[in-house]
């Protein structure tokens, strides 16, 4: 038999016995459309996270109290325990730091923007040095950022989100009107350009504000993230992080062998971290995903077996006439693993249908990657072929006497 008729046989017996065949194939549906969905998922959120922390510059780095990713609460209990840097100590790595091309310091809150009658919650309110919309590569849609003056009188200026934007200066220009966070008068001089959301939550939702203005309103006793930027990504990088590190350990009186009573972040760091994460989560629904093409491989199994006994005349017909127990076998082996294969295809579809609903309905990026198709669709027809390797051997062995003789 030639194989593009194996095939045909094959998928003809799929379309005769629909009901069967769709509840033959819904554990290799449900095993590749699992695969697919996680794939992609965990591929969208490492290439959005990348992207994210390289578009801060790979030569940026941060200083802070407390690690941006802790992972216990035995671990978050042990930094909040270490000395806030304040602004005297950035003020101490900007005049003392040569391999530092750029630095700039933050320090943020939530609060509550009013404009007239209309107002925005749980809004993110950053105090800003005048460098920091250039380390964080925030560019300004409209008006302009904040300067050196501005940060030396502690101007009440801020720079808004879309999403402020959007909501209280709908229909109207921004720039020159004036809002209130948390009760203090601010006049917008820029607009951000729009970040999106991550993982659901809105990216645009922020005011910033000069540090000098923010810690007049919050206090001064509160730590800040000190940014950085080395000037290239490497050994000058690398020359950068370390002089900072000498710095602040002086600074804040490190015992020489101690560890650093501080953090010290790159990009790199971040982007490896968070892909560890993902990909153990990924690790983890892949096993969940094979015990699924098991279950859907043995449910082949059965089904192949029970048609070698709905088709033994057939088989004995076939041997009659001269085909051999390898044809049989090959003829066999074909039609699991066409079944499985269909049930490959509508699980790569169902998978990339289930993570684009996830991204409109959470947020939560997706990105499809060729690879992941190709190995769902070999994941089912491996699972077809190696699930129907024992029904077609008992089929090949059959006497065709016997066979002829069944009814």
């Amino acid at each position: 038999m030639e194989f593009k008729e194996a095939i045909k046989l094959a998928l003809q017996s799929l379309w005769a016995n629909k009901l069967r065949s769709v509840l033959t194939l819904l554990g290799v549906v449900i095993g590749v459309a699992s695969v697919i969905a996680v794939v992609t998922l965990v591929n969208g959120a490492n290439t959005y996270v990348t992207t994210k922390f390289s578009s801060y510059g790979a030569d940026v780095f941060t200083v802070s109290k407390m690690p941006q990713i802790i992972t216990s609460s035995e671990d978050y209990q042990r930094f909040r325990k270490r000395k806030d840097i304040l602004l005297p100590d950035f003020q101490y790595i900007k005049d003392n730091c040569g391999h530092c091309v750029g630095i700039g310091a933050m320090q943020s809150t939530t609060a509550k923007v009013v404009r007239g009658t209309q107002s925005v919650t749980d809004t993110r309110v950053r105090g800003y040095t005048s460098q920091m919309l250039l380390l964080q590569n925030l560019n300004i849609e409209q008006g302009r950022g904040f300067t050196d003056i501005d940060e030396e009188h502690a101007s009440h200026v801020a720079i808004i989100g879309t999403d402020i934007q959007d909501h209280l200066f709908e229909g109207v220009n921004p720039i020159g009107q004036e809002l209130r966070v948390d009760g203090m008068p601010y006049t917008v001089i820029g607009v951000s350009e729009k970040q999106g959301s991550t993982f659901g939550q809105s990216q645009d939702n922020w005011v910033g504000v000069p540090l000098s203005a923010y810690q007049k309103t919050y206090g001064t006793a509160k730590t800040l993230t000190v940014y950085i930027k080395a000037g290239a990504a490497g050994a000058a990088l690398d020359n950068a992080a370390d002089e900072v590190r000498v710095l602040v350990r002086s600074r804040r009186h490190d015992a020489p062998g101690s560890p650093d009573s501080f953090e010290l972040d790159t990009n790199n760091t971040l982007v490896g971290f968070f892909s560890t994460i993902t990909n153990s989560f990924g690790a983890v629904a892949g096993g969940i995903a094979l015990i699924s093409l098991v279950v859907g491989g043995i449910v082949i199994m059965n089904i192949m077996l029970v048609s070698v006994t709905e088709r033994t005349r057939e088989i004995g017909i076939r041997k009659a006439l001269g085909a051999r127990p390898r044809d049989i076998m090959i003829q066999f082996l074909i039609e699991s693993g066409t079944m499985a294969l269909v049930g490959g295809a509508f699980g790569v579809l169902g998978g990339i249908i289930v993570a684009q609903l996830i991204t409109i309905v959470a947020g939560f990026p997706s990105t499809v990657a060729l690879w992941s198709v190709l190995l769902g669709l070999f994941m089912a027809t491996s699972t077809g072929i190696f699930f129907g390797v024992y029904p077609a051997r008992k089929a090949a062995q059959l006497d065709p006497i016997v066979a002829l003789r069944a009814d």
